[in-house]
């Protein structure tokens, strides 16, 4: 068996089913419940900084409950959101009870651990995958605009052009593409978590971008707040890097979230 390699979670579906998967998102609760829901054998993460309560491989972990042997690489070997890049350069930082008692150790290579892993893969759990709570809610007063707090950017609507939305999802590019289609719509600000920044900046990669299309754009840094949870990135965030949209609409690095969503709302 090969490992099936993707560049986000978002994109697990029932051709994961059984599989060994290599998945270049964060390894927290929201891509870990993805995982779950597809019924891979095992999947490998990045642990996106670790960062704040041990956010980035806290789905890792909860994944040895299911019985779903799991590992994360370190954000600084391989680039957030480049499933080819993880396989190839990635270093284990961690691996969970199930996939632990298979033999996969911290410190080894992706690639090498992938044969560990498609030798204990896990049959498709028959566990029910339990829910893990709201993913999307609004933030309240927040004046004229919208604001949203989303754990994953895949939950973005179609009415939420020139909305504000404070997500969980690390600042990176699908693959290192700028047209990678996670921000569909035309937001007015998004904020994202900066994953530690890691490999080549990765988890910044997406801001430019953003400044191309003129829409704002910040990374909250990864210590501050949980990544995958938007509203953490609302409540404790601290901002790490803001593009130059941003910075025209005085948002500034060091600010905190809070701040910064109500400067973009006209309440501050």
């Amino acid at each position: 068996m090969s490992a099936l390699v993707l560049d986000s979670a978002t994109r697990l579906d029932a051709g994961a089913r059984g599989k060994v998967v290599v998945c270049a998102s964060h390894g927290g609760l929201y891509p870990a419940w993805l995982a779950a829901r597809a019924g891979v054998g095992a999947i490998v993460f990045n642990d996106a900084g670790i960062g704040r309560h041990s956010a980035g491989i806290a789905g890792v972990m909860w994944l040895a409950g299911l019985g779903i042997p799991a590992c994360a690489v370190d954000h600084r070997s391989a680039r957030i959101g480049d499933g080819a890049d993880t396989l190839a350069a990635g270093i284990v930082t961690m691996a969970n009870d199930a996939a632990g008692a298979g033999g996969c150790t911290p410190g080894q290579r992706c690639s090498d651990v992938i044969a560990c892993l498609v030798e204990n893969a896990a049959e498709p759990s028959r566990r029910e995958v339990p829910e893990i709570g709201e993913a999307r809610a609004a933030i309240a007063n927040t004046g004229h605009r919208p604001v949203w707090a989303l754990d994953s950017m895949s939950l973005l609507r179609g009415e939420d052009s020139r909305s504000v939305v404070v997500t969980g999802s690390h600042g990176g590019l699908l693959g290192g593409r700028a047209d990678d289609g996670m921000v569909r719509q035309d937001v007015f600000a998004a904020f994202f978590n900066d994953a530690g920044g890691g490999k080549d900046d990765a988890g910044f990669a997406r801001l430019p971008v953003l400044d191309a299309r003129g829409i704002a754009a910040a990374t909250i840094s990864c210590h501050t707040a949980r990544i995958g949870d938007g509203r953490s990135g609302y409540d404790t965030g601290v901002l790490s890097r803001v593009n130059d949209v941003a910075r025209r609409l005085e948002v500034r690095e060091g600010m905190s979230t809070r701040e910064a969503v109500a400067r973009l709302v006209g309440l501050g």
